[in-house]
């Protein structure tokens, strides 16, 4: 049902639970779960799985939404691994209890149940103050599976690979482990996120966290959009010097080539399932607070029965974040990384039961520990034939600023 404005929407989420997806102060936040669908460990096809699983829910329930207003009446938030093959967290599917949004000017609550007669019960929409005492204390910060003069031998490994004609790019991604006492409000985190990265997607479902400049697809009213970002440059908070640094990364023969080759990944792989593709002739500087990126927007007519999970499984993983020729980098992936990525890398975002949804890619994040009291960090980098290691390590500790940031506040 259409509600009020209901203010901040990271004010109504529990210190720690609740999902989100948020963006320049609109999106969504769910509160209670009345469904979720835990993928096998086994599923090779996971994210198809739940795609599945959605249309046979969706189906047995009576759907009312708002006209004209994608992600109103019941919807799924999701989070799914990078790679089902060296995982044991492969995926998830979440249906809240009472979801709050707001687009455009509109905001609206829906409440899923199986009383005709409920409303939503006034613990679940308790309003609470959000504060920076909601950072956890003396945060303690250490290596993860490989640390970073070690990292930069695995870069080493890649370029060597890449020149000998493995492969033409592999995206290869690094751990830190922040831990603390106590248990963390996530919704001050979250908050934090959202406030300081509004160009991003701030998300939270099941644990994984973050505020991705990177969507995937986007599928709203039969249009799919997609943004690619790849070739980064740490900005230095000077704005003529910044502004020095866009022009050069939008002229680097090493980031324009890295750029291609996932822009091309995401064109070939929508290709079936749309038609009337554009794909923008070059890249645009995207300007975040910590880092610069090329970034395309693609964008094309998709299927009436290809819903927003189904283009997430076509289009994942693409060359942003696993490399060309695909198989062959997430092989290159597995043998060198050292690491269990998880969901780091993967869609996360949302369905409706139109099929309609947003889905980003996980980066910019981390993994919370089950107890509350850590999380794992991730930052990755595209590498080619000409990519320095120490070059490497620096871009993949500016990919940490977000979030690093946000749990020291």
């Amino acid at each position: 049902m259409e509600i009020a404005d209901p203010g901040e929407l990271t004010s109504l989420l529990p210190a720690s639970g609740g999902t989100a997806w948020i963006r320049r102060g609109d999106g969504m936040i769910g509160l209670g779960e009345v469904a979720r669908y835990d993928t096998d460990p086994a599923d090779t096809d996971p994210i198809r799985s739940a795609e599945q699983w959605w249309q046979r829910f969706c189906r047995d329930i009576s759907v009312t939404t708002l006209e004209g207003v994608a992600g109103t009446g019941p919807i799924a938030f999701g989070t799914f691994c990078f790679d089902p093959g060296h995982t044991s967290r492969v995926g998830t599917l979440i249906v809240p209890e009472v979801v709050v949004g707001r687009r455009d000017g509109r905001a609206w609550l829906t409440l899923v149940s199986d009383d005709p007669t409920a409303n939503p019960t006034p613990d679940l929409l308790t309003r609470r103050q959000i504060c920076p005492e909601g950072a956890p204390q003396q945060v303690r910060w250490s290596d993860g599976a490989v640390n970073g003069p070690a990292w930069e031998g695995v870069v080493a490994e890649a370029v060597d690979r890449i020149r000998a004609g493995v492969v033409d790019k592999v995206v290869l991604a690094r751990d830190v482990v922040a831990e603390w006492d106590g248990e963390l409000d996530t919704a001050g985190l979250v908050d934090r996120l959202a406030q300081g990265y509004q160009r991003c997607w701030t998300y939270h479902v099941d644990g994984l966290v973050g505020a991705t400049p990177e969507m995937l697809v986007r599928r709203e009213r039969g249009l799919a959009t997609s943004r690619v970002l790849a070739g980064t440059i740490r900005r230095t908070g000077s704005d003529d010097r910044d502004l020095a640094l866009a022009a050069a990364l939008s002229q680097s023969s090493k980031d324009l080539s890295e750029h291609e080759f996932a822009v091309r990944s995401v064109a070939e792989a929508l290709a079936p399932f749309c038609s009337g593709m554009n794909v923008p002739d070059s890249p645009s500087v995207l300007e975040l607070p910590n880092v610069l990126h090329l970034a395309t927007d693609v964008t094309a007519v998709a299927t009436d029965h290809t819903s927003s999970l189904g283009l997430a499984a076509a289009l994942h993983p693409s060359a942003a974040v696993c490399g060309t020729p695909t198989d062959k980098a997430r092989t290159l992936i597995a043998d060198i990384e050292g690491m269990d990525r998880g969901r780091y890398a993967g869609p996360v975002g949302w369905i409706d039961a139109h099929g309609d949804g947003e889905w980003g890619i996980a980066l910019r994040g981390g993994q919370l520990a089950d107890d509350g009291r850590s999380i794992r960090l991730y930052a990755g980098c595209g590498i080619v034939a000409d990519s320095d290691p120490a070059a490497e390590l620096a871009e993949s500790n500016a990919k940490l600023v977000p979030m690093r940031d946000a749990l020291d506040a």
